[in-house]
């Protein structure tokens, strides 16, 4: 089985194994004790702070270790804007931050603070200049993340922690998904991370501080972790934490490793848009991460397509709607305005074997066959603009609109991608200039089918309300 979902959570690291064995013995003791027992878990759990540290570039006093790194952001958030109360209230974020700083920010809001949503490109990039002009007296805090969980795009991090310290605002960086690979650039504030994202076990996550910052910290406290994160510590899994961060760091190989694996996802980014028909490759081309690609397939199910990977020995994840429990696509998709149905992020962990992924180039295509078969999927339709002949009810102008005659396909109870098949059905059937309307109540419908009008160069003509769900109006252009 080839595991290619690493930014969902890297294997276990051998030495952060060795270390959690180690520390089972030698690290189960109160460190708040003093003693011996006591001291050689302190002992234990100061070296990690230090080894942490180092591996994120601030003091070891400024790092504190929480239960998870979503805990770490909602701890960082809500701390940092309890500090800067007096400043102001308002919260800045971008469109495709991990759902951990969207929560957090919903819940500022519904405390009667305000938040600002700052838009990315199409690769999924928020542009400085946005940042700066977000900037107002009232802003209590800046978060970005270093590196998009879905997409792998980099964000200018040094850029925009270079305005905010001009403009006296903390910067949180969530740092989950790049520090695997180094640590991350610019005068940030406050950073978190998430240790089974670099090879530490589950459920140890790291929140960093920097002095001068203003920060308080919200909840019941006590005197464990400066206050900042209360309970117990998890010695054991914080040692092995730090010893796999040490690995990694101190490896020669790893920037060697980094850019072997940044080749093989660059031979997938190239590789499955000429074996496979109508696929969408999404993200940043060059500014990315090193192990992670992202693509969309049209008119496939993204569950199906999933399950298919799986029997042919490929653990892949996907922002589909249909493979994260909720009807709703991805944020991070619907952000950068591109194709969610038939998602596939594939992350690959050290290590992986080239040909692991030739395979995986190999099975693809037959997968993604498969599945369009089933769904119906006219054969001239893969990688053609004409639309074979399909079932759609002839009609008149949708009521209140000047459109042209034209078709009217009724999608209403049926999920992506299937009002996105039908489409592509009664596209050929009506007249260049004239008009399909389809009739869609699931919500992946307002991205999917824009998204089809730009991989198939036919004008989306826009929305409007329907007595049930919406009607999406595209015009033949060619």
């Amino acid at each position: 089985m080839a595991y290619f979902d690493t930014a969902s959570a890297a294997p276990l690291h051998p030495v952060a194994r060795e270390a959690l064995l180690a520390a089972l013995d030698e690290g189960w003791a109160d460190p708040a004790r003093l003693y011996r027992e006591g001291r050689r878990a302190r002992m234990l759990l100061d070296a990690a702070r230090e080894t942490a540290a180092e591996a994120v570039g601030c003091r070891p006093d400024e790092v504190v270790f929480t239960p998870s790194g979503t805990q770490a952001v909602h701890a960082g958030v809500s701390g940092a804007l309890a500090g800067r109360r007096r400043a102001g209230r308002r919260l800045l974020h971008s469109a495709v931050e991990h759902s951990a700083v969207l929560h957090a920010a919903e819940a500022h809001e519904a405390g009667g603070g305000s938040r600002v949503e700052l838009a990315v490109d199409r690769t999924g990039r928020v542009a400085a200049g946005d940042v700066a002009a977000a900037l107002a007296p009232d802003t209590a805090l800046v978060c970005l993340q270093s590196a998009n969980h879905e997409v792998g795009t980099e964000q200018p991090v040094e850029e925009v922690a270079a305005l905010c310290r001009e403009a006296g605002v903390p910067l949180l960086v969530d740092a989950a998904q790049s520090v695997p690979w180094g640590p991350v650039p610019g005068a940030w504030s406050l950073l978190t991370a998430s240790a089974h994202k670099w090879g530490g076990p589950p459920g140890v996550g790291l929140l960093a501080v920097r002095k001068g910052t203003r920060f308080a910290p919200q909840g019941p406290r006590d005197e464990r972790e400066s206050g900042r994160s209360a309970g117990f510590e998890n010695i054991p899994a914080v040692v092995a934490a730090a010893a796999a961060l040490r690995a990694l760091r101190a490896d020669p190989g790893t920037g060697a490793e980094a850019e072997r694996l940044r080749g093989l996802v660059d031979r997938i980014r190239t590789r499955v848009p000429r074996l496979v028909a109508d696929v969408e490759v999404v993200g940043d081309p060059v500014r990315r991460l090193p192990h992670l690609v992202t693509f969309s397939c049209l008119y496939v199910d993204g569950e199906a397509l999933l399950h298919e990977l799986d029997r042919a020995g490929f653990s892949v994840s996907s922002g589909s709607s249909c493979t994260s429990g909720t009807l709703t696509p991805s944020h991070v998709l619907r952000a950068m305005g591109v194709l969610s149905e038939g998602n596939v992020r594939v992350s690959l962990p050290y290590g992986t074997p080239e040909a692991e992924v030739d395979r995986f180039l190999e099975v693809l295509p037959r997968v993604v066959r498969a599945v369009r078969e089933r769904l119906g999927v006219p054969a001239a339709e893969a990688g053609s603009p004409e639309a074979g002949a399909g079932s759609a009810e002839a009609s008149g102008a949708a009521s209140g609109t000047a459109e042209a005659p034209g078709l009217v396909v009724d999608s209403l109870g049926k999920r992506c991608p299937i009002p996105v098949i039908e489409l592509a059905k009664a596209i050929g059937e009506v007249p260049v200039g004239g008009t399909v309307t389809v009739l869609s109540d699931d919500e992946a419908a307002r991205q999917d089918i824009p998204a089809w009008c730009a991989m198939r160069d036919q004008e989306y003509a826009g929305e409007r309300a329907a007595e049930r769900g919406a009607a999406y109006v595209v015009r033949r252009r060619a």
